[in-house]
């Protein structure tokens, strides 16, 4: 069984909306390209290392149709080697509609998308699911996701659709690896999926681990 990693831009609170520029989901939403500023060589080489090994894409409709009208048109130059990437590997499309999937390599899944997405896992090493908010909601509430990458901006907007929002459930996970810190002030997080819902406690009860006398 493959891994289904969740690649996300967000700010401090959590909006993941329209990160690439104005007009990716501009209806309502006045900060569409809030990540253009804030990029630096630093998160550009996490991106592109997060992308390695990746055997598939997964993605919402609106993502699909911002990658097919730019990624098949790009070739050589710094997106050369995604582009490549992403031009050659099967593309997996959330869609109640029918898209125009003229891009090579792409399949529309069936209505059931839990048990689509299951069937993908299976199929694949390493599926990548990158922005696609809606369908990310499905994913976090059918726990069908492996490792979260976030990169948390430093700016909040107050404003816009979050990464976690109707589809959150309560759900325990792990970090990875050490939180790193571009000079813009972002922070890549990886995060991995691990069992169980989250823990309750008490911070006025006595610390039980702490030494006593006799």
């Amino acid at each position: 069984m493959g891994l289904i990693h969740i690649e996300m831009f967000a700010t401090l609170d959590l909006v993941g909306q329209a990160p690439g520029g104005p007009d990716e989901d501009p209806a309502g939403f006045p900060f569409g390209g809030w990540q253009a500023p804030l990029l630096d060589e630093v998160a550009g080489t996490q991106i592109g290392a997060a992308y390695e090994g990746t055997d598939a894409l997964l993605l919402g409709r609106r993502t699909y149709d911002i990658f097919a009208a730019f990624w098949p048109h790009q070739k050589g130059g710094e997106d050369g080697e995604i582009a490549a990437l992403f031009n050659s590997v099967p593309k997996y499309v959330a869609s109640r509609g029918r898209p125009d999937l003229a891009w090579a390599g792409s399949t529309q899944l069936g209505p059931d998308l839990a048990d689509a997405v299951r069937e993908i896992r299976d199929r694949h090493e390493n599926v990548k699911v990158v922005g696609s908010l809606n369908l990310v909601q499905t994913l976090l509430r059918e726990k069908l996701f492996d490792r979260l990458d976030l990169w948390l901006h430093p700016i909040v907007l107050g404003v816009g659709k979050k990464v976690f929002d109707d589809g959150a459930v309560p759900t325990n996970v792990t970090l990875l690896a050490p939180p790193a810190a571009g000079p813009k002030g972002t922070v890549y997080l990886r995060y991995g999926l691990a069992d169980g819902i989250p823990a309750t406690g008490d911070m006025s009860a006595p610390d039980r681990g702490a030494k006593t006398d006799g």
